[in-house]
């Protein structure tokens, strides 16, 4: 994990539930609250928001309530959008931030578990955090979430999520996104790609205590405060 001496030190150790996540609006109301952030006005800039409006509300009449909205990492990638996600701290809004040990974010890509559509935009139906795998290694919980039939969330939809509801990021219950690794000559990276909330230790820096921080651990390491986000099926 990065930082991983000071494992405990961002989370507390126990298994107390996090408060019930909120559910998710309308599509289209998610599209206003991205195109909101400005986020569509990064570098690539290969999504207008007029599209995506056009597509949250053809997948609003395709996709069953609480679905989540996704733009793909080809068009608007996590290293665009982690900045724009918000916490209050202290009485102070934090931006989201990358841990300065995985600057290679973008080299992170899908696994055959999470299969991605071939579209611009896409929704993925009945996200749940995964608290009840906390405490489990990556590979336990997804071994348990292809015998389920459902899919982990690659970083981009993790990402998504935190930004539609601040909530879903809370102590003791974050979240990993194990549908997205990095490949290697043989195999993948160990590292696994994880949302919680920095106590602004180590290299994270105090000013940044209390802001959402997409991380990484380890593919065989357990953390009580990390469940596994997934979901039931994309629709693109």
């Amino acid at each position: 994990m990065s930082d991983a001496s000071t494992a405990t030190d961002e989370q507390t150790t126990n298994l107390t539930a996090g408060a019930p996540v909120p559910g998710l609006p309308p599509l289209t109301e998610q599209a206003e609250r991205l195109i909101a952030t400005g986020a569509l006005h990064g570098e690539r800039r290969s999504l207008t928001a007029d599209e995506l409006r056009d597509a949250a509300a053809d997948l609003d009449r395709r996709t069953s309530d609480g679905a989540l909205l996704v733009v793909s990492e080809q068009a608007l990638p996590p290293r665009t959008l982690v900045p724009h996600l918000r916490r209050t701290a202290a009485g102070q809004e934090r931006d989201g931030f990358i841990v300065v040990d995985m600057e290679d974010v973008d080299e992170f890509v899908p696994t055959a578990e999470a299969e991605v559509p071939d579209a611009l935009v896409y929704a993925i139906e009945d996200p749940r955090r995964g608290d009840d795998m906390r405490n489990w290694s990556p590979a336990e919980a997804q071994e348990a979430l292809s015998g389920q039939g459902r899919t982990p969330f690659t970083i981009g939809e993790g990402v998504h999520w935190a930004l539609q509801v601040r909530e879903v990021v809370d102590r003791n219950a974050c979240y990993m996104m194990i549908g997205s690794r990095r490949r290697k000559a043989k195999g993948f990276d160990s590292r696994t790609p994880a949302l919680w909330i920095s106590n602004g230790t180590g290299r994270d820096g105090r000013e940044r205590r209390g802001a959402l921080k997409l991380g990484w651990c380890w593919w065989n390491n357990r953390h009580t405060w990390l469940g596994f986000a997934s979901g039931a099926r994309r629709v693109g």
